[in-house]
């Protein structure tokens, strides 16, 4: 638990780094406790106590998923379940691995993967199909620019 909690505390803290260079005017963050457009307010989010229950349901059936930071550049969102492999076309995607243990594709390679695990998934990357060891999977997922709507391609 300690083990997971510190590389938690380094990808948070890498995460607001890169935001820092990524998009250092530009930040907003959502929240149904704000209004649109209003500037990024400090926070505090306990990741670990968020289950899937708890997240708002998607498009797909196995994927909860809210948005946690929004900026012109790039977004980070807490997303639990799965999703058929696919790519972006236009997204470079970062997640890191808070809950939850099995394999993905990446690539063309199915990879293992577990809590503290961190994944880089470069544009057009083939990724997703996760089997489930533990689950479910929750991970904090950041996407560099901001996902557009129609860049999600599924692969077989």
């Amino acid at each position: 638990m300690r083990h997971t909690s510190m590389f938690l505390s380094c990808a948070v803290a890498a995460a607001f780094v890169a935001g820092t260079f990524v998009s250092p005017l530009a930040s907003r963050m959502m929240s149904s406790a704000r209004a649109d457009g209003a500037p990024l307010a400090p926070a505090m989010i306990d990741l670990v106590s968020l289950k899937h229950g708890d997240l708002p349901s998607t498009s797909n059936p196995e994927m909860n998923a809210k948005a946690l930071v929004v900026t012109d550049n790039a977004t980070i969102g807490i997303q639990s379940g799965n999703v058929a492999k696919h790519l972006h076309a236009k997204t470079d995607e970062i997640q890191y691995i808070i809950e939850g243990s099995g394999e993905m594709w990446l690539g063309g390679e199915r990879k293992s993967f577990k809590p503290g695990t961190l994944i880089v998934i470069p544009k057009g990357t083939a990724h997703g199909g996760t089997l489930v060891t533990i689950g479910p999977v929750k991970a904090l997922a950041i996407k560099i620019p901001p996902q557009p709507k129609d860049d999600v391609t599924f692969v077989n």
